[in-house]
């Protein structure tokens, strides 16, 4: 919420590793009707399966965007009552979505605290190297 507040997105500059962009208030509301539009009932319905695992359904009515990739896909917050609850999830527009167990992608307070730390100090985070491309262009090797 601080960073919508202060921020309100990025654009298409890939600010989180390895190529995500923050989302606006808009474009977080977008999404998440988009998604809810195309799988909204099976959405409502998602087979939860184990909330703490490693993979979840195509998409959750639970969870709120909040980057992207440009190619469709999205990081959410999992907002589901489970023994890990604010989550950082990949909703992979092909394959559904899927959830790390680095340390980094435990909420969207560690991934942001992660990703300042790997620009303050160069050193790479999770696998992924910041590197700046000009004055204005950041990427992330891995």
């Amino acid at each position: 919420m601080e960073s919508l507040l202060r921020h309100n997105g990025m654009g298409h500059f890939d600010l989180l590793p390895p190529f995500w962009s923050l989302l606006d208030v808009e474009g977080i509301t977008r999404a998440w009707q988009m998604r809810m539009e195309i799988h909204g009932d099976e959405a409502a319905e998602a087979d939860e399966g184990d909330p703490n695992g490693e993979y979840g359904p195509w998409w959750h009515g639970q969870w709120i965007p909040f980057a992207f990739d440009g190619a469709g896909d999205y990081l959410v917050v999992d907002r589901r009552s489970s023994r890990c609850p604010g989550r950082i999830g990949h909703a992979d527009h092909e394959t559904g979505c899927s959830f790390r167990h680095h340390p980094m992608w435990a909420s969207l307070q560690a991934l942001l605290d992660a990703t300042a730390s790997a620009l303050e100090t160069g050193e790479a985070v999770d696998g992924y190297l910041p590197v700046a491309v000009d004055d204005d262009e950041l990427d992330w090797e891995f």
